[in-house]
């Protein structure tokens, strides 16, 4: 019913927006909740989801997206893909420049695809059929690759390629830089003051590279802890915008009928957040095979969807979404069947070891998640405890692998060869990311699937290689897949064009603007 609701609302008021369309107004102020507080703005070591919504709006990518996945220009005004489909040419905007006045330029690019090659393991792997990257003049920018890849125009998003100034990070220790507490970006706003625990404030661009953009003067970004305090700031005025997620579940049906606001489900498309359990295949219980099949039948997504997030998603029946191409509805699933857990604990010879359940800490939900899954678990006869953390604390644990069970949720990017790859490939197996294979599961075949299925060139074939890949993973159950999420975004209806492209309010600022 609530999905129902909020689809529902989402077309009527894109009717009326239709019928009665105005003009933008500069000016205004935009206050809008971050939930939680980020741990860094430097989006190109930091890809946590309240990073990446604050300094999408700070950075850019060569690329947009649109709702449909289309690309559109960013800090490339145009491109060109050679016939072979191995050489992709941009052309760059002329007149973009950092926020401390130094122009953007092809060097700039080249330097930033190095950098996150380093720092960000899912850019290593979409990179990883570059051959080369050149700049034959300060805006033109050539990526050769050495075999086609299909997906190759959707990774250049500013999450996944954000554009790294040379000027101030050539030649230092990245995470060490301290232009990290102070990011400097070529997009729209200009990072202005952060104070800890209460708001990040960002200051209109005034020299942004698109004419008239943007329309606002001012974005505070609050930092509302309290759950409740957060609806309650929505329903007094102080804030305007409540991105997806910023709220509770249970809270979003009566915020979304509050006279003047509105509400949209759109601006996911691109991510296509899909959650599950991180099961530590190295060590303990969970690097039993029948110990994790026990574990995913043994939840009940159900209830976690029905109960948990008020009806909001669906359940995720394996490792690739049904947002996302090449999924198969008609693969085998693990349903709630705590009988066959039972069944399965037994096999695995499981002797009572306590097994610790590490929530994400992004507020009730997640919570209420966790012990929902504690109950589960110790129904079918899992001792368990749960391990409170911050947000530092959980990235810290699972960069480090020091988890048995650890919630999550990670965006899918529109092909499995840019967001699910990542999470199972061997070579994905390194210390320091709470992003990539953090689970540890490594088998060859599954390698050379995914391998061969993002530079087959056939659609057909492309989908009977992610067949075999899906089917091999529902088998060996690697991690336990729980929910397909769904956050919608409530705002004001005073508040315009804020959800414009699929990744929206991470990069939809730009175009905002506040009827006053």
């Amino acid at each position: 019913m609530i999905r129902q609701f909020v689809v529902g609302t989402a077309l009527l008021l894109t009717l009326a927006g239709a019928a009665f369309a105005q003009a933008p107004k500069p000016g205004g102020i935009a206050n809008a909740v971050i939930q939680p507080e980020p741990p860094g703005l430097m989006l190109g070591l930091l890809q946590n989801g309240p990073t990446q919504m604050v300094a999408g709006n700070i950075y850019e990518g060569l690329l947009r997206y649109s709702e449909t996945l289309e690309p559109k220009p960013g800090l490339a005004e145009s491109w060109t893909v050679s016939p072979d489909g191995k050489t992709y040419t941009f052309k760059l905007v002329k007149n973009a420049t950092w926020h401390d006045g130094k122009p953007f330029t092809a060097d700039d690019v080249l330097f930033s695809v190095e950098f996150v090659k380093q720092t960000l393991p899912r850019a290593r792997s979409n990179m990883a059929k570059v051959a080369s990257v050149t700049a034959p003049d300060p805006f033109t920018v050539v990526f050769t690759l050495s075999e086609p890849f299909g997906p190759f125009l959707g990774v250049f998003e500013v999450g996944s390629l954000p554009m790294i100034p040379r000027h101030l990070y050539e030649g230092t220790d990245y995470k060490t830089n301290p232009a990290n507490n102070t990011p400097i970006g070529t997009g729209p706003f200009m990072f202005k003051e952060w104070k800890k625990g209460s708001y990040i404030r960002l200051v209109k661009n005034p020299n942004y590279h698109v004419a008239g953009r943007p329309y606002l003067d001012e974005i505070y970004w609050h930092v509302i802890p309290d759950a409740a305090s957060r609806a309650v700031a929505f329903e007094t005025g102080k804030v305007d915008i409540l991105p997806g997620g910023s709220v509770e579940n249970f809270d979003v049906p009566r915020l979304s009928q509050m006279k003047g606001a509105c509400v949209t489900g759109k601006g996911w498309e691109f991510f296509g957040p899909h959650s599950w359990l991180w099961l530590n295949n190295r060590q303990g219980p969970t690097a039993n095979k029948a110990f994790r099949q026990a574990v995913s039948y043994a939840v009940d997504r159900d209830f976690a969807k029905d109960v948990i997030w008020n009806g909001l998603g669906k359940p995720a029946i394996g490792p690739i979404s049904s947002s996302t191409r090449f999924f198969n509805p008609s693969l085998a699933k693990y349903s709630y069947d705590p009988a066959k857990a039972k069944a399965l604990l037994k096999q695995s010879g499981y002797k009572g070891e306590t097994v610790r359940i590490l929530p994400v800490p992004y507020g009730e939900t997640w919570q209420r998640w966790a012990e929902a899954l504690k109950q589960n678990l110790e129904d079918v006869g899992i001792k368990t405890e749960i391990v409170a953390t911050d947000v530092a604390g959980w990235n810290q644990k699972t960069s480090d692998w020091d988890y048995d069970i650890a919630f999550t949720y990670l965006y899918q990017y529109g092909d499995p060869a840019l967001g699910v790859a990542r999470n199972y490939i061997s070579s994905q197996i390194a210390k320091g990311s709470p992003f990539n294979n953090v689970e540890g599961y490594s088998n060859p075949a599954v390698d050379k699937g995914f391998a061969e299925a993002a530079v087959a060139v056939s659609p057909a074939d492309r989908q009977a290689l992610y067949d075999s890949v899906q089917k091999t993973l529902i088998e060996d159950a690697p991690v336990a897949w729980l929910l397909e999420l769904q956050f919608p975004t409530i705002t004001r209806c005073k508040v315009h064009d804020l959800v414009t492209t699929g990744i929206g309010v991470n990069d939809g600022f730009r175009d905002a603007w506040i009827e006053r």
